[in-house]
């Protein structure tokens, strides 16, 4: 960014500190809540027509523009987070979220990390989701679930500009970077997007027939295409296209459809170093483009 876009960001983030914007999903019914990283309700309310298990989308208002964000006004000061078990591909639930707070935390990102994709499998979080639902039977089950935040798993052009796998070390291959630079255009950044979102909805389906109750299906936050100047999901920024996300609801029946196999190392591995973070865990952050 350049000295004056970096100042507009700024000051935009200036007042998106001072605004108390959002619906905490605390505050509807749901037993299981699924939630898509950086999905856009327009995105979602495009594909839902071709997935069965959706009902009516709604479009709510995020308490969030990025992550971090989401999680610290999520979950924060919450009673109910001692009676809700959370299963996450998000790597930022180390730095945002106490794990004596919930009934229990599992970071399927410390252990089921593909170094090929430069992201956390889709599956992998189904399978943690669906074995905390039979094992534990919480109240609430919240899974979080990295797609269709990029890296883009599936490439709908065959990888010809290596935008489905991007770099871990640097910001080449950021579809939000290439995107502001001209170097890709939105049309072939949103079908990328797109087909993002239909593979994590796969395992969404899958979901939704292993557990019992009422699933609710949402995002964090979206992604900004341009609009208002901006690109990708800065925090604190109050920006319609980040904060409008889908909010659809299924009713779950563990109809015994997956068998899940992945187990988490005991204890779970830490990726904190004396109180800062640790190679692994900054290496993660940069393959999805927040370093």
């Amino acid at each position: 960014m350049s000295r004056l876009g970096t100042a507009y960001l700024r000051g935009l983030q200036a007042v998106g500190r001072r605004l108390d914007y959002g619906t905490n999903a605390f505050d509807r019914e749901w037993d299981v809540l699924v939630v898509l990283d950086a999905c856009r309700a327009d995105l979602f309310r495009s594909v839902a027509p071709d997935f069965g298990f959706l009902g009516e989308v709604e479009t709510v208002r995020s308490v969030g523009s990025s992550s971090s964000e989401w999680l610290e006004n999520t979950f924060g000061d919450r009673p109910e987070t001692a009676r809700t078990a959370m299963v996450t591909g998000n790597t930022w639930t180390d730095r945002y979220l106490d794990a004596d707070a919930f009934a229990a935390l599992d970071e399927v990102w410390k252990y089921a990390w593909d170094d090929d994709t430069g992201t956390v499998p889709a599956a992998a979080v189904t399978d943690r989701a669906v074995a905390l639902a039979r094992e534990r039977d919480p109240d609430r089950l919240v899974v979080h679930y990295m797609q269709p935040h990029h890296p883009f798993v599936p490439d709908p052009l065959d990888g010809d500009d290596g935008l489905a796998r991007t770099g871990s070390h640097s910001n080449e291959g950021n579809p939000w970077v290439m995107l502001r630079r001209g170097e890709v255009s939105a049309e072939r950044v949103w079908d990328a997007y797109e087909a993002n979102l239909r593979h994590v909805l796969g395992e969404v389906a899958t979901l939704v027939d292993n557990v019992d109750g009422r699933v609710a299906i949402t995002a964090d936050h979206g992604n900004c295409f341009g609009e208002w100047g901006l690109y990708g999901h800065p925090m604190h920024t109050p920006v319609p296209a980040l904060l409008a996300v889908p909010w659809a609801e299924a009713t779950g029946v563990d109809r015994g459809t997956r068998d899940p196999t992945l187990e988490p190392p005991e204890p779970l591995p830490v990726s904190r170093v004396h109180g800062g973070e640790g190679e692994t865990d900054r290496d993660r952050l940069r393959a999805l483009g927040y370093l």
